[in-house]
């Protein structure tokens, strides 16, 4: 599916001026401050602001048109949205506020496939319960099932995680990452954590005060140093390539190498996206010994850009893959790093989402 979006609006002295285009499936996340006018962007997609100049193009459908007088109602869309604040009915039990857009829909989804969500959001055991007696994470849940269950054509998020505390956000992390998987829906992420954009999203579209200001996949955007984005370090998609079951370990292969990790529950062979902050990478010009540290991968400098305060960031290559080491520049200049240098990256820590 493809998602063409080009806006103009004003709101007092805040001015909307954008426009980026979607055309793979998977997660694409708007990214940016809070008031950058991500949820302007989403609204705009629904239906629910109808901007002063704009086109919008789903797949092959013109949702918006200001020029040729087109505007799709929200109902029109096929859009599954999901608020950040959750917005189930408190009259309504569980299974019926599942069942409120599935009974609007001309396309209602089988019982089957009604099952086949309640169990992918682990929702079975709430079905009765009214929406006062859950957890904010459980709320969130209910709410993407509900989404779901008026079968639309693109779902999207409005920072559905952003009111939840830590504990219900990790909850809620890996229902997002198996949906994203498994039932393979375009979805549009509005988020200003980059942990979260790092873990579901494969495009980021980077939006600044109004405006586009980057748009590239996970892999390579959050590996820049431009400032465009807060850098994470590494973002991966590796294969599991082995267990070592006796020492507690997995060994995981990727464009550049191999990472050694604490065991995972994946098959070899799966897939999975591996993670490594910028804090977590240390470098040495020669190649250490006798450390504790797993992975030490050989790598050339790309590219240096002086932070805040006493930071470098060192964007380095490894094979094909990218990676963002955050040094101090004391550091960087007892190194002599520049571009062209070899060095070896000592990677003291790597996340894997357990939910890819």
């Amino acid at each position: 599916m493809s998602i063409a979006v080009a806006l103009r609006h004003s709101f007092g002295t805040f001015a909307l001026d954008g426009a980026f285009k979607i055309e793979r499936l998977g997660v694409t996340a708007l990214f940016g401050a809070s008031g950058a006018g991500k949820t302007s962007v989403i609204n705009a997609i629904a239906g629910l602001l109808r901007p002063r100049e704009g086109r919008i193009v789903i797949e092959d459908r013109v949702v918006l048109d200001t020029d040729a007088g087109v505007f799709m109602l929200p109902q029109q869309r096929r859009i599954g949205y999901v608020f950040q604040d959750a917005r189930l009915f408190p009259h309504m039990s569980v299974a019926d506020n599942l069942r409120f857009g599935w009974r609007r829909t001309p396309n209602r989804m089988s019982e089957d496939g009604i099952a086949h969500i309640v169990d992918l959001l682990g929702l079975g055991h709430l079905l009765e319960r009214a929406p006062n007696a859950l957890s904010g994470g459980e709320k969130s849940r209910v709410a993407l099932g509900r989404a779901l269950l008026s079968a639309p054509d693109l779902l999207l998020l409005g920072e559905p995680l952003a009111a939840l505390d830590a504990a219900r956000r990790s909850e809620i992390l890996p229902y997002l990452g198996h949906l994203r998987d498994e039932t393979r829906l375009p979805m549009v992420y509005v988020s200003h954590v980059v942990d979260e954009v790092a873990r579901l999203a494969d495009e980021i579209v980077v939006i600044r005060e109004g405006r586009v200001e980057a748009q590239g996949p996970v892999f390579d955007l959050l590996t820049k140093i431009d400032g465009s984005i807060p850098t994470l370090g590494a973002v991966l998609d590796a294969r599991v390539d082995a267990h070592r079951e006796g020492e507690g370990l997995s060994v995981l292969t990727f464009d550049g190498g191999r990472l050694i990790v604490s065991q995972i529950m994946r098959d070899v062979g799966r897939r999975v996206r591996a993670r490594i902050r910028a804090e977590d990478i240390l470098l040495a010009c020669e190649e250490p010994r006798a450390i504790s540290a797993n992975n030490v991968l050989p790598a050339i400098v790309s590219a240096l850009r002086t932070g805040e305060g006493a930071q470098t960031d060192v964007q380095l290559a490894c094979g094909a893959t990218k990676f963002v080491a955050r040094i101090t520049q004391a550091s960087a200049a007892r190194l002599a790093l520049a571009p062209g240098v070899r060095v070896f990256a000592i990677i003291k820590s790597v996340i894997v989402d357990s939910s890819n």
